[in-house]
């Protein structure tokens, strides 16, 4: 099986490192895959760094492509990766979230009746203002395979008609085969902590993440944001500033008092080790969500809606949207739930996801 895999954006790489490192590490599966890069991240500390410290195989294909507006940078990926699965022919294409990459892939690959191979398909925000969620949808309809982070991410797919077909039937972009694999973040952590060499001896603060375009692009939303951090002045945080971001708090003229510490992005081995020794997490990602809790740190959104709602009904996240009291009130009354349900599988997210392929 020659499968192509498209990827773009931070969360994409660590989730191929999961993937792409078992099928390297198993050849006897006798699944070849052909790793493409759009180039969606193009910053040295966006994407170089993260197949450099996380071992990623290089990517046989890089696009180049950059930033631009949504339609600009689809529509050249969607030509790019055309070109490609046209030359190189491939069994499958597979895709990771819901990033404008995961979309690009998806369409191009559909159009000329390539299955699509989705991971961490079924999430849902419910709110179709968010590029993610348009993107998410969209590729789960496209998709033939889809690998579910969670039962509902399942459950979500059912409502919308997208259900398992009959084992005796073969799968097709009409015909799905849907199934619950477990969460390909859960295994990176617990295989990446294992091997993190990166120590941080600080432990008294808050780590901060912003940027997500429902806030960085709404001024009202930031400025709001912005205000709420600064009124938690007696809390420290560290904020490792995405370059869009910085840039548009620089554009407005929005700061930070002495207790925010701004730093340039960092790899995943840094980010893990300060997910890690935080007392809690304050952002509007969601994977960060979901890595606050594989290491057992509370953590207070500022987004309305989240995929992610079984943190949400387990007291592990908390939802503010940008309104700047419930930021303060949440910060302060954050606080570490007693239980630690199992959420997520158990960590062997890539082994199923294979055998289900081979099958």
């Amino acid at each position: 099986m020659h499968i192509l895999t498209v990827i773009g954006a931070r969360p994409q790489f660590v989730k191929a490192a999961v993937l792409s490192r078992y099928l390297r590490d198993n050849p006897s599966l006798g699944i070849k895959e052909m790793l493409v890069h759009t180039g969606q991240h193009y910053d040295a500390n966006m994407s170089d760094v993260f197949f450099k410290e996380m071992d990623i195989p290089h990517p046989d294909v890089n696009l180049h492509l950059g930033s631009g507006t949504h339609g600009k940078m689809t529509g050249a990926m969607l030509e790019g990766i055309e070109s490609l699965l046209l030359e190189k022919k491939p069994d499958a294409l597979l895709v990771y979230g819901d990033t404008n990459s995961t979309l690009a892939g998806a369409l191009a690959a559909s159009k000329l009746l390539v299955p699509v191979i989705h991971v961490e398909a079924g999430l849902r925000s419910f709110m179709m203002a968010m590029p993610e969620e348009q993107n998410r949808r969209l590729t789960d309809h496209l998709s033939t395979f889809l690998f579910c982070p969670t039962k509902t991410a399942v459950k979500n797919l059912e409502a919308e008609g997208i259900i398992d077909c009959d084992k005796g039937q073969k799968p097709t972009s009409d015909k799905k085969r849907v199934r619950m694999t477990g969460d390909i973040m859960y295994e990176a952590s617990l295989y990446y902590r294992a091997h993190n060499n990166v120590k941080i001896d600080d432990k008294d603060f808050i780590l901060l993440t912003i940027h997500r375009q429902e806030n960085t692009d709404n001024i009202g939303r930031l400025s709001s944001i912005v205000k709420a951090i600064n009124a938690l002045s007696d809390e420290r945080f560290i904020f490792p500033v995405h370059p869009r971001t910085r840039k548009i708090l620089a554009l407005n003229n929005l700061s930070f008092g002495s207790h925010v510490k701004l730093i340039d992005p960092i790899g995943y081995f840094e980010m893990i080790a300060y997910e890690e020794n935080c007392k809690c997490v304050l952002t509007d990602s969601g994977g960060v969500q979901k890595e606050a809790f594989f290491f057992e740190k509370p953590c207070v959104t500022m987004r309305d809606s989240t995929e992610w709602v079984e943190l949400v009904e387990s007291g592990w996240n908390t939802l503010t949207g940008a309104d700047e009291q419930k930021i303060i009130k949440s910060v302060r009354d954050v606080k570490r739930p007693l239980v630690v349900p199992t959420l997520y599988g158990k960590g062997n997210c890539a082994d199923q996801i294979c055998k289900i392929l081979m099958k």
